[in-house]
């Protein structure tokens, strides 16, 4: 059973205690992200992510790693548009002490500025790996094409000219403001000692701004646009999107299902036909990215430089098939059947558990139980689904992105023109 408890503080704890496990997964959720930022500071989130590993008052760099391996733990972090996590995971007796390391982290890091300065360059070069990697470089370009105009359409690493921008001063402001009791959530899940957890956080966190200066999103209307970047490389890669709708959308659970018949699987429409009967990819999918109040649609594929308009015009009939027909009672009980298979299987894995739990509670303020979940995807119709397919399913109105060795006249393909 999920337990949720406000702190005196502020911040509030989520814990699943499951006592049939020898393990526990912690993750302290900060509300902060590259939604939160603005131009002068962008990435910042993800540096500050960065640097809470490089040393605290109490701590070198090699001392924080070393104590998590004396533990047994695996620990981590990473940084979204709307969230920040950093999260361990130990053998249940070890549990508090991982705690102790990450709030240590939190509340303790030094920002020492010639650290900064090497951390920057480390984030450069992931910034040169993702723009080494087509794959990756057609999502990050799509994503800030599709979003363009929102808080959603920023770039999580920043550039490296923006990143040169951020010294100790902008750092650690940022982290003071956006870094405070009320925009935390702890979730814990496994098995622990729930009141001696709470202890921890309580005594620890009051260090900490009491609440997030926030700001008012204002989303601007979606503009279609296009990228082709021409890179000496084999193969075409291209990303298609469009806007569907947030986690919070009562259509949710129909866009979930639609996916995993449209693109997300091997027995998908898009897999079946672009790569099983025509041969023209070796990676074809589609995939829902959703935020807390907005969303989107993303088509995806790899394929030889002349097969390009062939799979997009696959990608388009699949598209106006779904868009005009739906999907089949039968096309609609197998995708139900994987989807709730998965996250069935997510809820046996204590880390995949507070990924979930934290998430939602975090960014939605609400806590799905299985049965509910179960229940919602079991409710969905054919119906339900070809009204989400109605959304995402205009072609033509799809923003474009291609990462490829032969320039391609993407938005004339995609508008019909």
């Amino acid at each position: 059973m999920v337990k949720t408890r406000k702190l005196d503080c502020g911040t509030t704890i989520i814990m699943e205690k499951t006592d049939y496990v020898q393990s526990a997964a912690l993750g302290i959720w900060i509300k902060a992200g590259a939604a939160d930022e603005t131009d002068d500071v962008s990435g910042v989130s993800h540096y500050i992510e960065h640097m809470m590993f490089k040393g605290t008052e109490k701590r070198t760099a090699k001392e924080i790693a070393s104590d998590v391996d004396k533990i047994g733990g695996m620990f981590n972090a990473f940084t979204g548009k709307e969230a920040t996590c950093y999260y361990i995971k130990t053998l249940s007796s070890n549990i508090y002490d991982g705690a102790e390391i990450l709030l240590d982290m939190i509340t303790g890091s030094k920002f020492d500025e010639e650290e900064m300065n090497k951390e920057r360059q480390v984030i450069c070069e992931e910034i040169k790996m993702v723009k080494d990697s087509p794959d990756d470089d057609v999502y990050d370009t799509i994503s800030e094409l599709v979003s363009s105009g929102n808080p959603l359409g920023r770039s999580i690493l920043g550039t490296p000219e923006s990143l040169a921008d951020i010294d100790r001063t902008k750092l650690t402001g940022y982290l003071q403001e956006k870094y405070a009791r009320d925009s935390i959530v702890v979730a814990v899940v496994g098995n622990f000692d729930e009141e001696k957890i709470i202890s921890m956080f309580e005594n620890k966190l009051a260090s900490l701004n009491a609440k997030k200066k926030t700001t008012s999103i204002e989303l601007k209307p979606y503009h279609q646009s296009f990228n082709v970047k021409v890179k000496d490389i084999e193969q075409t890669h291209i990303c298609l999107a469009t806007p569907s709708v947030s986690m919070d959308d009562e259509k949710y659970y129909a866009f979930v299902l639609m996916n995993s018949i449209f693109g997300g699987s091997m027995s998908s429409r898009l897999f079946q036909n672009i790569r099983e009967e025509k041969g023209l990819a070796y990676s074809v999918c589609s995939m829902n990215v959703f935020s807390s109040y907005w969303g989107f649609f993303s088509i995806y594929a790899g394929v030889a430089h002349e097969k390009a308009k062939e799979a997009l015009a696959g990608i388009k009939e699949e598209l106006e098939l779904l868009r005009s027909k739906g999907v089949t009672e039968e096309e609609l009980s197998m995708a139900k059947e994987q989807v709730k298979s998965s996250y069935i299987f997510g809820l046996e894995n204590v880390n995949s558990r507070m990924f979930s739990i934290g998430k939602n509670k975090l960014l939605l303020d609400k806590v799905y139980g299985p049965e509910e979940v179960l229940k919602a995807f079991d409710q969905v119709t054919r119906e339900d689904v070809l009204q989400a397919a109605s959304i995402i399913g205009d072609y033509s109105a799809y923003c474009g992105a291609s990462v490829t060795g032969k320039d391609l006249d993407l938005e004339s393909i995609v508008k019909g023109s």
